[in-house]
């Protein structure tokens, strides 16, 4: 992600804590900077690699805690096939996001997908959809 978009991505998250009542603490931010500058997905322990040369101190539950709190507010996507993450800089209010992976280069597209609550059994709350998809993106497929 370019570095003005990322910026943006920042300011949005900001803006979106503040509308919830919630903190982005510098440790958030910092997680959420490291995964939308990420080239595709990562894992949380090479975040927190990233992490300790800044601080020296950060554990892993730091930094399971804070990309909880951002997959809370749709900031981040766990990828569970990967057990990684990739940021998102989309609004999920009308819908689901669908992950296409590429099973070539690990690349990683998000794309809104339509709401998956219609599906669900009656009385049954979804908070939380994973939909991914996985064949070859346009710079592998054959």
């Amino acid at each position: 992600m370019s570095r003005s978009h990322s910026s943006e991505a920042l300011d949005a998250a900001e803006r979106l804590c503040q509308e919830r009542g919630e903190r982005l603490t510098p440790i958030r931010k910092r997680v959420l900077e490291l995964v939308l500058g990420w080239d595709g997905p990562v894992k949380a322990y090479d975040l927190l690699d990233a992490l300790n040369p800044e601080s020296g101190t950060a554990k892993p539950p730091t930094v399971y805690r804070a990309l909880d709190f951002l997959m809370g507010l749709g900031l981040v996507h766990k990828v569970e096939a990967l057990n990684a993450f990739v940021g998102c800089t989309h609004s999920h209010d009308e819908g689901g996001a669908e992950l296409y992976i590429c099973n070539n280069c690990g690349s990683v597209r998000e794309r809104h997908g339509a709401a998956v609550s219609h599906n669900a059994p009656e009385g049954f709350k979804i908070e939380r959809s994973v939909i991914e998809h996985f064949g070859h993106c346009g710079n592998c497929n054959p």
